[in-house]
């Protein structure tokens, strides 16, 4: 038996084994290597990315600025038409979700405007929001309630227009509202055109002043709408004829 030669062999075996075995290790660390990379180069884009989304919650969460408060209105945050001294005041407190608010516009609102036009009475219309809930998320009653306060400031000729269209067009309960653009419309086909009006009415303005105005309505005991009183009285069933009737007994 060629002793030496089988030992050689055993030798060159051994050598080639090595050679494969440190083959691998050299695959493996270079795998390994290029997984490590991969891994920093992801977390640094997670964490780039976390950043990023976390810098646009902030601002998303951030004020706009100060509240905006109107300045044609009345200390208590009503629209006022007619005599601004009459003694005699008549004030309406409506949801422009609201469908008895539209229920009472299309019975006694012309009442109303006949009331102001006549120059012996005040009319006060104070939009607040607490319906809400009714569209779906889209806040159509604090967006629409602010849009009134836009044309109040900006186009008050063509408030009383866009009153009534407001509530010819309102939407139905539990559905998402006008939007934004809607609400322009409707202001401008009622005559309140101007830039102003459209700029305050997308931008929303007045979303927070309504806010403010509608926890102040409600201290003061309203919880529902449309509320209708005439020197601070309620009227329970405000139809045109009671509606004057109660004027008339205030001016007495």
């Amino acid at each position: 038996m060629n002793t030496s030669k089988n030992v050689s062999k055993d030798i060159k075996a051994m050598q080639n084994g090595d050679k494969n075995r440190r083959t691998l290790v050299q695959i493996v660390v270079a795998v390994v290597l290029i997984a490590l990379v991969a891994a920093i180069a992801l977390f640094i884009v997670n964490r780039d990315s976390s950043s990023d989304d976390a810098a646009s919650a902030a601002d998303s969460g951030a004020s706009s600025g100060p509240q905006l408060t109107p300045t044609s209105l009345t200390e208590n945050g009503a629209i006022r038409f007619g005599n601004p001294d009459a003694s005699t005041v008549i004030s309406v407190v409506e949801d422009f979700q609201c469908p008895a608010c539209k229920n009472f516009e299309a019975l006694s609102g012309s009442t109303l405007q006949q009331l102001a036009d006549a120059g012996n009475v005040a009319v006060d219309y104070r939009p607040i929001s607490i319906l809400d809930r009714f569209s779906n998320g889209t806040m159509y009653s604090t967006r629409s309630a602010s849009a009134a306060i836009c044309v109040a400031e900006n186009d008050r000729d063509s408030w009383m227009n866009w009153h009534t269209a407001m509530f010819a067009q309102q939407p139905a309960e539990n559905g998402t509202g006008l939007t934004d653009d809607e609400l322009v419309e409707i202001a401008t086909s009622a005559g309140a055109d101007s830039p102003a009006t459209a700029s305050c009415i997308t931008d929303g303005s007045y979303t927070d002043w309504v806010t403010t105005q509608t926890q102040s309505v409600i201290g003061e005991g309203i919880n529902g709408t449309p509320n209708v009183r005439v020197n601070g009285t309620d009227i329970s069933n405000p139809t045109p004829e009671n509606i004057l009737a109660a004027a008339a007994a205030a001016g007495n």
